[in-house]
């Protein structure tokens, strides 16, 4: 019979509930238990597709096609549970069904209303997932007192009275801020978080202090008689330099142990030597690479988050940091001296993102790492843009565009889906979710990925349109990876260059810390490849050979001694 483990957050917003989700699932799968995880969002869209970057931040998609909340991406990264469409609800989607039931007449001519139909429906959402697992790690977004997760909230308290002690456990993630005028840590937002908590029926039992330095004992004690809870249940949930370094430092404090014993689970010693070994290396690379991102969506870095993450996840596999560098492709694109903003990079990549803002921008910048040989990676739209960059200046199709940003080009490079003729309707209509793709032989995306057969996920409403492939494929650029059926092309390349590769797939969405994704592996060894060969440092006559992504604790490349 499964357990649940309730997380909310209180005080402010984005203190790390899905760090913490994910942390803590992170520990129990340590402990040798099998967990799944749960987002609940209180916002009304059905799901965060046709959001805003700046809103939202990064769509997140799983194998099954969901676009969901970027947190699922930590949930994913952090333990060996796949991500589905079932692992994310918001409250448009719960209402949504509830309408789709009421219509169907499957409440019998009831009224609907929140209680019970509505918390009904939440508690059904967490039930399905309980099905062969130990553990149900539920996280409920937004901030408690806010009135749009109030449904959550009363439906996680209806599931604990339901399941009785020791079969629910609730968490509660609470700031203790430091004011530096008085010198001290200051308790009472935790205070009246927790009685906010409880005037909705819900006692905490775990209270995780986001702070930015440890608790003293004293204090420890002071939250424990005011929000009746044991002392050894108020943990520090301290500022670390790598969210990487989270569960140990919850593991430091005791979390896993309290969570077992509370729950009564049969568990074995958590091994973390894998998650120790990780954050050495991320504390001390034995150098450092420099990396341009010229995106759209550059001023919220979470529009990009499992980009980022899958960047630092190349680094560690070659045992470098990887600085990044966030271009604004709109100011590439006006700036009369952008190249002097690129000169200094060790590699380019040209991220995912949607509409003609910023696109002369992102073509710039791929014809300048065309031109100048440096490592140049495209996802999504970035594939599309480095196609549309080699017809214009390879090819001499002047005008060559796609479809999205000119309806009139004269050379259709990129268009619409031939699978969304006719269909306009925008939530939910893209190609989305894991494909196969088939690697041409020889190719560098061969030699990276070391198979015949990948597959990666999506999430476009545009393709390459294939009447340009002969053209495109005489002047050079190699179509490596296409569906099976031959139908889309997914990965284009360069023969005559160090590392040039786009892809119209998000291989970020499959990178963890503990298996970077090979692309990442092998794009960021080509940066440093180029930075050593800039600075003078002699390289063998051949390419180094990418490590593979299943071995990150080997550096790809060494520095010469005494530099």
């Amino acid at each position: 019979m499964a357990k649940y483990i309730i997380i909310t957050g209180g005080v402010v917003s984005s203190l790390g509930k899905g760090i913490t989700a994910a942390s803590v699932s992170c520990l129990l799968e340590a402990r040798g238990l099998k967990v799944t995880l749960l987002k609940f969002d209180p916002y009304i869209n059905v799901d965060p597709g046709t959001m805003s970057p700046f809103q939202h931040g990064e769509v997140y998609v799983t194998d099954d096609g969901a676009e969901s909340d970027l947190d699922l991406g930590h949930y994913e990264r952090f333990t060996h549970v796949p991500m589905t469409k079932e692992n994310n609800w918001t409250t448009g989607r719960v209402y949504l069904s509830v309408i789709e039931k009421e219509r169907r007449g499957d409440y019998l001519g009831k009224t609907i209303q929140v209680i019970p139909h509505i918390t009904d429906e939440i508690k059904s959402a967490i039930r399905r997932l309980a099905d062969g697992v130990d553990v149900v790690v539920v996280e409920v977004g937004g901030t408690v007192g806010d009135i749009e997760s109030q449904p959550f909230l009363e439906a996680t308290r209806q599931l604990g009275n339901e399941e009785g002690r020791g079969h629910v456990l609730f968490v509660h993630l609470t700031l203790v801020p430091f004011i530096p005028s008085a010198g001290e840590l200051k308790t009472k937002p935790t205070q009246h978080s927790v009685k906010e908590l409880r005037a909705i029926g819900i006692q905490p039992d775990i209270l995780l202090c986001r702070t930015n330095q440890p608790l003293p004992p004293e204090l420890k004690s002071k939250i424990a008689l005011f929000c009746n809870v044991s002392v050894e249940a108020v943990i520090t949930a301290r500022d670390v330099g790598s969210i990487y370094e989270v569960p140990l430092e919850f593991s430091r404090e005791g979390l896993d142990n309290l969570i077992v014993k509370s729950l009564g689970l049969e568990a074995q010693a958590a091994d973390l030597g894998p998650w120790q070994r990780l954050v050495e290396l991320i504390k001390n690379p034995a150098d450092e690479v420099a990396i341009g991102i010229v995106g759209k969506y550059v001023q919220l870095e979470d529009s990009y988050k499992s980009l980022y993450e899958a960047l630092g996840h190349g680094g560690v596999a070659n045992n470098l940091r990887v600085n990044i560098r966030w271009i604004e492709s709109d100011q590439l694109a006006a700036d009369e001296q952008w190249e002097q903003g690129l000169r200094d990079l060790d590699g380019i990549l040209v991220p995912g993102g949607f509409g003609k803002r910023g696109i002369s921008g992102m073509v710039r910048a791929i014809e300048y790492a065309r031109h100048s040989q440096v490592p140049f990676f495209g996802i999504c739209l970035g594939m599309q843009c480095a196609c549309i960059e080699f017809a214009r200046n390879a090819c001499r199709l002047d005008g060559a565009d796609s479809n999205e940003f000119n309806p009139d080009t004269p050379y259709r490079i990129i268009y619409k889906l031939r699978d969304l003729i006719g269909v306009e309707q925008m939530g939910g209509t893209m190609r989305l979710g894991s494909y196969p793709c088939v690697l041409e032989q020889g190719t560098l995306a061969s030699n990276t990925y070391g198979k015949p057969v990948i597959s990666e996920r999506h999430r476009h409403r545009y393709e390459f349109n294939p009447e340009y492939e002969e053209p495109l494929a005489t002047h050079g650029l190699v179509f490596s990876g296409k569906s099976p059926d031959g139908k889309f092309v997914e990965i284009v390349e360069l023969r005559d260059h160090p590392w040039f590769l786009g892809c119209q797939f998000h291989p970020e969405l499959k990178s963890k810390p503990l298996s970077p994704h090979p692309l990442f592996v092998g794009f960021v060894h080509a940066a440093y490849e180029r930075r050593l060969k800039e600075e003078g440092y002699p390289l063998s006559d051949s390419r180094l050979e990418p490590p593979r992504a299943t071995e990150p604790v080997s550096p790809a490349i060494a520095r010469p001694s005494g530099d």
